[in-house]
């Protein structure tokens, strides 16, 4: 058992406290993460998300800014080209830019940040990225209507 303990710093120990202490027995994901980050005693959360959920991302914003400063920024921030950012002139349209959001949070000092509906690949350079601890909010599924659990309900089996 010490030998797990070893695992975590005193800083990630914090955070597991503040995770038991954020659970709400039957209420959802969003109410967790209020509880958790004013069990952490976090200021500033960041929003990453995809463009295509901005209504979403911004009714997420609403509900976080009554108790705290919230920074928001959707995949397509810096308006850089596919082509331009991979070199590939085959690439169509705008590029989404997860490091560039990584950057932009940073920039605005927030303390949590919320992967928001980011695509697959995107969702783990926004995570590397990041200097704020990162949860998920919403996970990117296009056939399932962004819930990748339906996959495995018996209707999928």
């Amino acid at each position: 058992m010490e030998d797990i303990r070893k695992l975590y710093t005193e800083s990630d120990i914090e955070t597991m406290r503040a995770a038991e202490k954020g659970r709400i027995p039957g209420k959802n994901r969003v109410e967790e993460l209020i509880r958790f980050a004013e069990k952490s005693g976090v200021k500033r959360i960041g929003i990453a998300n995809c463009i295509s959920l901005q209504r979403e991302a911004n009714d997420l914003k609403a509900r976080l800014e009554g108790k705290f400063e919230v920074y928001s920024i959707d995949c397509k921030y810096g308006k850089i080209t596919g082509a331009e950012l991979l070199q590939d002139e085959t690439v169509n349209g705008l590029s989404c830019n997860p490091a560039g959001q990584a950057e932009f949070l940073a920039e605005n000092n927030t303390e949590l940040n919320v992967s928001f509906g980011l695509c697959v690949g995107h969702d783990m350079m926004f995570n590397m990225k990041s200097k704020a601890p990162t949860t998920t909010l919403v996970l990117k599924d296009r056939e399932h209507k962004h819930n990748p659990y339906k996959e495995f309900t018996i209707d999928n089996l």
